[in-house]
């Protein structure tokens, strides 16, 4: 009964002079996504279905869907990314680990020289022995307060974090080779427009020489249009330029080398249907974003070393234990004589640390709270995302039926034009100004298209590009 109460007593001891956390606490809040005002743009839209996981196959370009899965297979940065992964699988290993029984073997082989004191009284100088030993150790951590099983699911936290980032890294890769598939694409149709106007542009030339040569026209008439044409192919130049480098970019992409964007033929992209999001959206934006449920694994990751860090200013008890034998003479080591053992508990306590769990619990507090700031921060940019590509999209759909009307104005025009110099009406100028307006238009026409396929890329990449979060 005495030595009951002598423990008791000592426990009480131990736990009033454990180290005090008392005044250290997170300040971060999250976000409530249902709270927030999600705004007239994300409402109203019609009910459709989340994106699909191969979403980009909706463009109709099977070139494009070969380049997607050679970026998927060969991205350094996506690997890199796996690597993290199977990097976060190796610290959850350890820390379950931890949570186990620990159990070690160990062989020594000494020559030492002991005194005749440490040998015994009765023996006379000193003496020199084979201090031998083959132990088996064993210690397991009762973990009294958690902090191994709360780092234990911390690591797990890190491992569904690093799941989803890896997700976000493919979502961002995939959406970045559409992009540059659409910008490839609108750059040819920049080029065939290009050479349209060039054409028209060499027959004004042309023109101008004939009128000068036969007294009707000026040499600054001849000039301006040779300057207009330089131009023109100066500009040809640049959009040659610009497929040769988009091409580079896409085969950078992929992990290959230059001259495998070589190989990659005019897209031939299409987008067919109006602009629709989930009705759900608000409330299931988040679990479809790969980035943002990163995130939140990474705040209940922190949440729980903080709670480790609590756990450090309690005292720690281990279960240890030896086995083996030991003898200072190595040819008797292995008879029964040398037989050695032992067990019992272990107990550590903090007693004065000159501040180091306490600084160690701020850090970690402080590590929660940027935890939950870039998840809100995540959630902020989440919707603005959706909002900003369905306000583009909707503003690109109205810019392109107005530019419709007037490529027609402009292609009846033409067509005027054309019929009055074929009856001697009008001179053939008017029907290469004519031609101007209307290559002016397509012009303005297929750079919207392209701005409209590079928001439905954005809007695909908003919505979480088929992602679902798993239900951990």
């Amino acid at each position: 009964m005495n030595s009951k109460r002598i423990l008791a007593a000592i426990l009480c001891t131990m736990l009033g002079s454990c180290a005090d956390f008392s005044g250290i606490v997170p300040h971060a809040r999250r976000v409530d996504p249902q709270a927030m005002d999600a705004g007239s743009a994300l409402q109203g839209q019609g009910d459709a279905a989340w994106p699909r996981e191969s979403w980009w196959q909706d463009y109709g370009d099977a070139q494009l869907d070969a380049l997607v899965q050679e970026v998927l297979n060969g991205n350094p940065d996506l690997r890199a990314a796996s690597a993290r992964v199977t990097q976060a699988q190796g610290f959850a290993a350890m820390r379950y680990g931890a949570t186990l029984p620990q159990v070690e073997a160990d062989a020594a082989i000494t020559r030492s020289y002991l005194t005749q004191e440490e040998v015994s009284a009765s023996l006379s100088g000193a003496h020199t022995f084979w201090d031998s030993d083959i132990l088996l150790n064993a210690s397991y951590d009762l973990d009294l307060w958690g902090a191994r099983r709360k780092e234990l699911a911390g690591a797990l936290d890190a491992v569904r974090a690093g799941d989803a980032q890896e997700r976000a890294v493919q979502l961002a890769l995939i959406a970045a080779a559409v992009q540059g598939y659409v910008q490839l694409s609108a750059q040819y149709a920049l080029r065939d427009i290009a050479q349209a106007n060039l054409e028209r542009e060499q027959t004004i030339s042309q023109i101008a020489q004939r009128r000068y040569k036969t007294g009707l026209g000026t040499r600054l008439e001849v000039d301006e249009a040779s300057t207009v044409l330089s131009a023109t192919l100066a500009q040809i130049d640049a959009i040659e330029e610009a497929i040769a480098l988009q091409n580079h970019q896409l085969a950078a992409l992929a992990g290959k080398g230059p001259g495998v964007g070589e190989s990659i033929t005019r897209p031939a992209l299409t987008l067919e249907g109006p602009v629709r999001i989930p009705e759900s959206l608000p409330a299931e934006l988040l679990g479809h974003r790969p980035d943002v449920v990163a995130e939140r694994w990474r705040v209940e990751a922190a949440a729980k070393e903080i709670d480790v860090a609590k756990a450090k200013f309690y005292p720690n008890v281990n279960l240890v234990a030896l086995a083996g034998v030991s003898g200072l003479d190595i040819g008797r080591l292995l008879n029964g004589n040398s037989l050695t053992g032992g067990f019992g508990p272990a107990i550590s306590l903090p007693v004065f640390n000159g501040g180091i769990l306490r600084g160690n619990l701020r850090v970690q507090t402080a590590s929660y709270d940027i935890a939950v700031e870039s998840y809100n921060e995540a959630v902020t940019g989440a919707f603005q995302e959706v909002a900003d590509r369905v306000v583009s999209l909707h503003s690109l759909q109205g810019q392109l039926e107005r530019t419709d009307e007037a490529l027609d104005s402009a292609q009846r025009a033409y067509s005027l034009a054309e019929q009055g110099y074929r009856g001697g009406l009008v001179d053939y100028l008017n029907v290469l100004n004519a031609q101007a307006e209307l290559l002016a238009e397509q012009r303005v026409r297929a750079l919207i298209v392209a701005q409209q396929l590079l928001a439905h890329t954005g809007l695909m990449k908003a919505l979480g590009g088929g992602y679902r979060q798993s239900r951990d």
